[in-house]
């Protein structure tokens, strides 16, 4: 059989679909689980919403063409082809949605959701002093980075250095570089801002001569599609080496409505780093409970999710060089992930408070005259200016191993890890620990994953010693010796001992992050990542230090008994216990408004 007859199959099964989604209502048909449906849009369907829903529908390798035809056939127009993920973005009758969802081809459909920028307000901070950079320290320079976000606005603080500028809030084609709400350009100066408007090159970004690649997602209020997200994420991917781009930025994000294998934005992601980018998702600003004042778990956001993203949370470093006073930001999200139980974020950086370039003519810098810092910078906090630092820090660690070792480059899981294990750990105001997963491994220590990076030769044979010389792991920090975390989490243990001084297959290319694989001889596997005792979000529930977590998953894939929807800017959840794979609760139940 050719594939002609299965096309025509596929939409004259579809179109019968349709038909009959709009002649039964919902009152007729019986309450079901609708598997392939993300929270989000289960929940419309067992509510018997009307009208249509954009969504984002993932296929199997050869389903794309009989499912645009049956789309079209049906008057469902496909607005976007994602052929990274086997997808297509479309607009679909809600009453049609469970109808599609069986047919065999469809894998998952999952709403194009609004991701928004992750940043707030106040403080003020020195930076690169911060992260122990001394003057005559790597720049970045011929580092490409990918700002997915709401723009760049050229000028003095970026050059010629933008080397690509993109808007797909239109149809993703090159344009002349703008920024309409300046979250992207703010972004862009904690990552490669010269700081030349500044006295002294006080607010200079952390690689101050990487090169800038610009795609608009989000529009004047920093809002946007999730499918545009996911274009820009291809487009960057298939021309990678054209645009010379090694990292990308993801200062953005949504709700988690599914698990991570069906959530496109998280797969977009995963192609990404498989395809040797660096990926860096800030993990976003849902820390607190905005009823109690008290600090939750399960905030992070998508593609914060994403297993191979370098998921980042934020660190007040209360306006000093020193770390020893440095606190997790209460806004930070904190792990684990919805669905899949994922410890994360993996580190946190500075995020609060930060100073960097300023758009003008944007929204945020005309609303906003108090956090202006002169007449070029703007000053904002949250998690994705600790994204911003984190992806100019590893811009500093490519430069650093290729200057090193040209032809030998450090994979995507390696730069994770060696940004883990320089970490520096984060205590709070009575000196104890941040658990994992609030700080992840640490904090960035940007001066001391330059010094590793430098010592690494990937071409050495694998369980072989990879360092070129020895390393002592700690970094002198405004006259202080801070050690490093020397700790790296993968799925729900964390290493003890030399875990990056030898080359594992985990720091392949091609690895998923937290996969079972086979490790060496050479690295120790210490305890089991768990919920720490003082975990409390609202008055209902303590998880206690006995849970311990990886593998099982929080909330149900149905949307039954978890779900996370928006209410404004602020997040209204229902949280269960962790689930096994049947969906039955192992714990207790809190809803917050």
């Amino acid at each position: 059989m050719d594939f002609k007859p299965l096309r025509f199959q596929a939409s004259f099964l579809f179109v019968a679909v349709l038909a009959l989604a709009a002649t039964v209502t919902h009152a007729q048909q019986p309450p079901r689980v609708v598997s392939k449906l993300d929270a989000r849009l289960a929940a419309s369907v067992r509510a018997g919403a009307s009208g249509t829903q954009r969504v984002i529908i993932r296929t199997a390798s050869n389903g794309i063409p009989g499912l645009k035809i049956a789309l079209e056939r049906a008057g469902s127009p496909v607005l976007l082809a994602h052929p990274i993920i086997n997808a297509v973005t479309a607009r679909v009758p809600v009453a049609a949605l469970e109808g599609l969802s069986h047919l065999p081809f469809v894998v998952s459909i999952s709403t194009d959701a609004v991701v928004i920028a992750e940043q707030s307000s106040s403080g003020d901070s020195t930076l690169r002093e911060t992260l122990g950079l001394p003057v005559q320290s790597p720049t970045g320079n011929r580092v490409g980075v990918a700002v997915i976000d709401s723009g760049l606005q050229a000028g003095p603080e970026f050059g010629d250095r933008i080397a690509g500028f993109y808007d797909f809030t239109q149809d993703g084609s090159a344009a002349s570089p703008s920024d309409d709400y300046g979250h992207g350009t703010h972004v862009a100066g904690l990552i490669a801002g010269s700081g030349d408007l500044s006295s002294g090159k006080r607010y200079r970004g952390v690689a101050p001569k990487a090169r800038l690649v610009a795609l608009k997602v989000l529009d004047q209020n920093g809002a946007g599609n999730t499918s545009d997200v996911i274009s820009a994420i291809e487009f960057v991917t298939a021309n990678r080496h054209q645009l010379g781009v090694d990292v990308i930025n993801l200062s953005l994000g949504h709700p988690i409505y599914e698990p991570a294998a069906t959530d496109p934005l998280v797969q977009a992601v995963e192609a990404a780093v498989r395809a040797g980018i660096v990926v860096v998702a800030s993990g976003g600003n849902y820390g607190v409970s905005s009823v109690t004042g008290l600090p939750g778990y399960a905030g992070i956001l998508s593609p914060g999710n994403a297993p191979s993203a370098i998921t980042v949370g934020s660190v007040k470093t209360l306006e000093t060089n020193t770390r020893a006073d440095d606190r997790v930001a209460a806004y930070s999200s904190r792990g684990p992930t919805w669905y899949d139980g994922r410890a994360k974020p993996d580190l946190v950086a500075p995020g609060h408070g930060l100073v960097a370039a300023a758009a003008k003519s944007s929204t945020l810098y005309i609303d906003n005259p108090a956090l202006r810092v002169g007449d070029s910078y703007l000053r904002l906090s949250g998690t994705s200016m600790a994204a911003g630092v984190v992806s100019g820090t590893v811009a500093l660690i490519i430069e650093a191993n290729r200057g090193a070792f040209p032809n030998a480059p450090l994979s995507p899981n390696a730069v994770k890890a060696i940004l883990q294990y320089t970490s520096l750990p984060v205590r709070d105001e009575q000196g104890v620990e941040y658990d994992y997963l609030t700080q992840g491994a640490g904090s960035v220590n940007t001066a001391g994953a330059i010094e590793l990076a430098a010592r690494i030769d990937t071409s050495m044979p694998p369980a072989s010693w990879w360092l070129t010389s020895g390393v002592d792991a700690w970094t002198v920090i405004d006259g202080q010796i801070q050690p490093w975390a020397e700790t790296v989490g993968w799925g729900d243990a964390l290493s003890e001992g030399p875990a990056l001084y030898f080359n594992e297959l985990a720091w392949t290319q091609n690895i998923v992050w937290g996969s079972n694989i086979v490790w060496g001889n050479n690295i120790v596997w210490g305890n089991n990542i768990v919920w720490g005792s003082n975990i409390v979000w609202g008055n209902n529930i303590v998880w206690g230090s006995n849970i311990v977590w990886g593998n099982s998953l929080i909330g149900a894939l149905d949307g039954t008994s978890a779900s996370w929807e928006m209410a404004g800017d602020v997040p209204s959840l229902t949280v269960s216990g962790a689930l096994d794979d049947s969906g039955e609760s192992t714990g207790s139940v809190l809803t917050l408004p």
